[in-house]
């Protein structure tokens, strides 16, 4: 099988690399992190120009048309960077409800300002205790008239401060943990009955908590079915923990890189410490682990377009698994090997330590996609 990149793959990761080497080092992330919900909207305007933000949109709706492939190049790239900024939950999530489930409406209104930028999105799913369970849903939905009355809470919302849209699960009907009567809604984020509270994540980014208190949205507020949305829920969650593995993969690479060039610079009893011999076979095996996540993102991504949901599932429970495993390895090794400086908040290598430890708990960590794939797909 053919791994290698097309032409047009070539340019855009090219293109995307050239972008963020330029306007995303270490110290301009820090600037950013400063804004109005910790992210450039200056940066995010430069994402739209090059037209990163309508790649998995068909040509029809404005977009380009691209795959799975081309979104793993991007995030890749923006984990290289440490990107602040609200890709995956506005473009890969957002993105990913809008083309799978979106109605010619929904998508007329929402993907034309999410494709220039001027929209973004976050996704409220995750419920207290409900750990990495898509179904475990208690936040309600209620049908009024014709509308829906939305009543719960929503926890660690990535974007959720700044997002002009939320996407939020309710459940529409049936107890607390079944896996019909669960709708999925486009809620305008500045409407009556939410309140926030936002904070700042571990890895830079920052999140919200949300509650909804009798929220009114009208009937073309749902995606699809309301009482049947969690086969798409699954299907986009799946292709973002594919993008997450690819995001995983350029922080790994740089983690590599980055240790690689210390152990060439730092010196001890006068010569590099990258000379001594169990310092390089430390090296080499956090290059065998990182290809072992490469290969791993490459098949999660393939996955994505499986027909069957159980093997799509499979799949990419597999690379999160190794994704998880390749990440804390590597991580805790760089740390190591820059010593007591890779502890610092001025130390990059740390914060690469620290988004991989959130991916690593998004969406299911390792031990949880492990009984997945024991259980030889879908946790239920």
């Amino acid at each position: 099988m053919d791994f290698g990149l097309s032409e047009e793959q070539r340019l855009l990761k090219e293109s995307v690399n050239g972008l963020l080497t330029n306007a995303y080092d270490f110290e301009q992330r820090k600037k950013y992190m400063m804004e109005k919900g910790g992210w450039s909207r200056a940066i995010w305007s430069r994402l739209a120009e090059q037209g990163l933000l309508g790649l998995p949109f068909a040509q029809n709706d404005g977009g380009f048309g691209a795959g799975a492939v081309e979104i793993l190049i991007v995030m890749e790239a923006l984990g290289r960077a440490l990107v602040l900024e609200p890709y995956l939950p506005t473009v890969v999530i957002g993105g990913g409800f809008l083309c799978h489930g979106g109605s010619a409406a929904q998508k007329a209104e929402h993907i034309p300002p999410l494709i220039d930028g001027s929209k973004t999105f976050a996704f409220a799913q995750l419920e207290k205790n409900s750990r990495y369970d898509l179904n475990n849903v208690i936040t309600s939905s209620k049908s009024k008239g014709d509308g829906w009355i939305i009543d719960g809470e929503k926890f660690v919302v990535i974007n959720g401060e700044t997002a002009n849209t939320l996407i939020v699960t309710a459940r529409t009907k049936g107890a607390q943990r079944d896996r019909c009567g669960i709708g999925v809604f486009l809620v305008p984020a500045n409407i009556a009955g939410i309140s926030k509270r936002g904070y700042p994540t571990q890895d830079g980014l920052r999140a919200a908590d949300i509650t909804f208190s009798g929220v009114e949205v009208g009937r073309d507020a749902a995606f699809g079915d309301p009482e049947n949305g969690l086969p798409l829920i699954e299907r986009v969650v799946d292709g973002a923990r594919a993008a997450l593995c690819g995001e995983a993969v350029g922080l790994m690479d740089e983690s590599l890189k980055a240790t690689v060039e210390y152990l060439k610079l730092r010196k001890q009893f006068g010569v590099p410490i990258g000379s001594f011999q169990s310092l390089q076979h430390r090296a080499a095996d956090m290059f065998v682990a990182l290809e072992q996540a490469r290969s791993m993102s490459m098949l999660a991504t393939m996955a994505t377009d499986f027909d069957d949901v159980a093997e799509r599932s499979k799949a990419i429970a597999a690379a999160k698994v190794q994704i998880g495993r390749s990440g804390k390895f590597i991580c805790q090794q760089s740390i190591q090997l820059h010593g007591g400086i890779g502890m610092t908040m001025e130390a990059k290598i740390g914060h690469y330590f620290k988004r991989l430890t959130m991916i690593e708990n998004t969406f299911g960590n390792a031990d949880y996609h492990l009984r997945c794939v024991g259980e030889g797909g879908r946790v239920v």
